[in-house]
């Protein structure tokens, strides 16, 4: 319970910080504005910017420049979830309980809508320059190319290439993990990397991270493919079945449930070892890894 109460406080504070750089629903434009901040504010866990500011804080990071990128990371995700619901992509519905974007705004302000997220992620995280000492300069522009490398066609959209062209295709385990590694472990790879950089971790301590963040990012893929199969729409806040509907080859379709729940235990012990290897603790961390991975919804 301790931990919900304080994973509760700190969702609280990383939506704090995303909401003070939505942009203001004025002007001629306004549509899109509140298309924008509609999708944001739709909820979520705030895994990613929640993930950044306490890999930041494991090494020992205390400024103010990590908070745009926080936004950044948030605005980028909920780009890659509204182009995902529309009616070309998996045809949903419902989000996290909601009317989907495209559902809400029509399909061309949703696309308009997760373009104009996207782009306006980065004017956000270049705002990072303005925040910290002038001496991180160097660090924030290193944050901002890994994060567009890690969200581009070697990251995450790359991911998202490959999963629509092999939908309602055979698909093997090698190109199913090809998927799961740019699409999902990506954007965790890159909110952590930006967490440890910031603070000034070294060059094989990054590595490190990348490997507990893509351990991370996969065992939580595989459980949400878990879910799609054994959650209900009223627990997980969008349909589930999605992906039988979709024709989509899961981790579960190719092992079954039994494996995928086996290998989710063992990679998520993966990535905690792998943590425990760096300097310095942070225990809410350690514990946020491990309910990211057991979760039921």
């Amino acid at each position: 319970m301790k931990m919900y109460e304080e994973l509760g406080k700190r969702t609280a504070q990383v939506e704090a910080v995303v909401e003070q750089y939505l942009p203001e629903e004025a002007g001629h434009q306004k549509t899109i504005f509140e298309a924008m901040n509609y999708s944001v504010r739709a909820g979520g866990k705030r895994l990613r910017p929640m993930l950044m500011l306490e890999t930041y804080r494991l090494f020992g990071g205390q400024g103010k420049e990590i908070e745009p990128f926080m936004a950044a990371v948030e605005m980028i995700h909920t780009s890659s979830l509204i182009h995902d619901d529309l009616p070309c992509m998996d045809n949903d519905e419902l989000r996290r309980g909601k009317p989907t974007t495209w559902v809400k705004y029509g399909y061309d302000m949703a696309v308009l809508a997760g373009d104009a997220l996207m782009i306006y992620a980065f004017e956000t995280a270049a705002k990072a320059c303005q925040e910290g000492p002038g001496e991180k300069a160097g660090l924030v522009a290193r944050a901002m190319g890994l994060l567009a490398a890690k969200t581009g066609i070697y990251g995450m959209i790359g991911g998202q290439v490959v999963d629509v062209e092999l939908t309602g295709r055979p698909v093997g385990r090698e190109q199913l993990d090809f998927i799961y590694r740019l699409k999902t472990s990506a954007l965790l790879e890159a909110s952590m990397m930006t967490g440890a950089l910031l603070a000034g971790a070294e060059e094989d301590q990054l590595r490190t991270v990348e490997q507990i963040a893509a351990a991370v990012g996969l065992a939580f893929q595989i459980q949400d493919d878990i879910l799609d199969v054994t959650g209900t729409p009223e627990q997980l806040g969008k349909p589930v079945l999605s992906d039988e509907k979709n024709q989509k080859t899961t981790y579960v379709t190719l092992e079954g449930l039994e494996k995928a729940r086996e290998d989710v235990a063992r990679i998520s012990a993966e990535a905690l070892k792998l943590l425990h290897s760096l300097p310095g603790e942070n225990l809410f961390l350690e514990e946020l890894i491990q309910m990211l991975v057991t979760r039921e919804k």
